[in-house]
């Protein structure tokens, strides 16, 4: 679930040194609008991601980059729009684990996800937190499995919904511990947040950037982090690694654009996605968000998401996890 940031680091340095020599190639964007497709509503992390480089990139091609919420059906709305648009250059999706997932928890799409786009970068990655209702009177990942395992079947946890990475960060922990939860989805983070904090559910593998508020004020119990290593956000909590030795899951956002894109095209759009992240205002606002920037090659991302299928899918099936 990894991916090699010293060779992302190594591309992102190359990329900021030297242009691309497909920027000689092309007159893209120039006098162009690009849509970028968000899949899920305004104000969550694709979103805002999507808009902090969204801008930057309009800034560095003097272009209009404008991002458009289509979401619903899972993410699947905005994904088949992108999946049956011309492939010119004008139309991207901001690609979340939906990519990966989306063809095992559900029986029939209007698109393939393996087939019908051309992945172009990976852009960041952000951590999911364990977190719990102070009603429950645990401390730490080891008091977690103690408590299910001496309560089994009886804890719940939120989800903002059927094959979210804060669903599958559950059903992982259940796996790797042997504790039984109960999965209780909601559509959203904010709902989930509100029924921890009022006792209703027990726990949440949330995405950072949606409870760390509610941790810090005390409304919530951190407990730990999904991620192999600590978070620079909330270096206090330490990864659920340290009790459940290879647990590790991260949220992760990319672009992707329809199948056949011409490739000076997407060469170009990668290059100039690490240049931008590059920029110390957009690495700090993402940083903001605990979004790790990547930036990502082609080749490197399209690895990545395969990897991802396949860690996933293998889950989803085991577990006979549905969306439908």
């Amino acid at each position: 679930m990894r991916i090699d940031r010293r060779s992302l680091t190594c591309g992102l340095a190359a990329a900021v040194a030297s242009p691309l020599l497909a920027r000689g190639q092309t007159g893209w964007p120039a006098g162009r609008t690009i849509r970028i497709v968000v899949p899920f509503t305004p104000g969550g992390a694709t979103d805002i991601i999507a808009r902090i480089v969204g801008d930057k990139l309009g800034r560095m091609w003097g272009a209009s980059v404008i991002v458009e919420n289509k979401a619903g059906g899972g993410a699947n709305i905005g994904a088949e729009a992108v999946a049956h648009a011309t492939p010119n250059g004008d139309t991207f999706v901001m690609t979340a684990p939906f990519m990966a997932l989306n063809q095992y928890l559900y029986k029939k799409l209007q698109y393939d996800p393996a087939e019908d786009f051309t992945h172009v970068s990976l852009v960041a990655l952000v951590p999911n937190m364990l977190v719990a209702g102070k009603h429950l009177n645990i401390s730490t990942v080891g008091d977690l499995i103690a408590h299910g395992k001496a309560h089994q079947g009886q804890l719940t946890y939120a989800s903002s919904g059927v094959g979210t990475s804060i669903h599958l960060a559950g059903e992982l922990f259940k796996k790797m511990t042997g504790v039984d939860m109960v999965h209780v989805p909601y559509r959203g983070s904010a709902p989930a947040i509100q029924d921890i904090i009022g006792g209703r559910v027990d726990v949440m593998f949330d995405n950072i950037t949606s409870s760390l508020e509610q941790v810090r004020s005390g409304q919530l119990k951190g407990i730990a982090i999904t991620t192999a290593k600590r978070s620079k956000l909330a270096p206090e909590l330490p990864p659920v690694a340290d009790t459940v030795p290879g647990y590790d899951v991260s949220s992760w956002f990319g672009f992707s654009a329809p199948r056949k894109t011409p490739a000076d095209i997407v060469e170009r759009f990668a290059a100039d996605v690490k240049t931008a992240i590059a920029d110390p205002d957009v690495r700090a606002r993402l940083e903001g968000l605990a979004a790790e920037p990547i930036g990502s090659t082609p080749a490197e991302f399209t690895a990545f998401i395969k990897k991802e299928s396949g860690v996933w899918g293998k889950l989803i099936t085991e577990q006979g996890i549905t969306a439908e």
